[in-house]
């Protein structure tokens, strides 16, 4: 399983973003930023959802949650 580390580093590297454009869209500095993607530091939910927004993918996406039951049809 990919860790949302590696999620959010192939993320912006997909966009052809830096670390210090999404410090930017984060407020934070580069370095807190470099910390987020090297699991030095959690991530905040605050940021996770700001993130989520952002790169328009889900948290389930980004967290490497997955179910493998699907929902019934009738939503029950």
């Amino acid at each position: 399983m990919e860790s949302y580390m590696q999620f959010l580093r192939e993320l912006r590297e997909d966009s052809d973003k830096t670390q210090q454009d999404i410090a930017d869209v984060l407020q934070i500095s580069q370095t807190m930023y470099a910390r987020y993607e090297r699991g030095a530091n959690e991530l905040p939910i605050r940021h996770l959802i700001a993130l989520c927004k952002y790169y328009k993918v889900s948290s389930d996406a980004v967290l490497g949650l997955f179910s493998t039951r699907k929902r019934a049809s009738n939503g029950h």
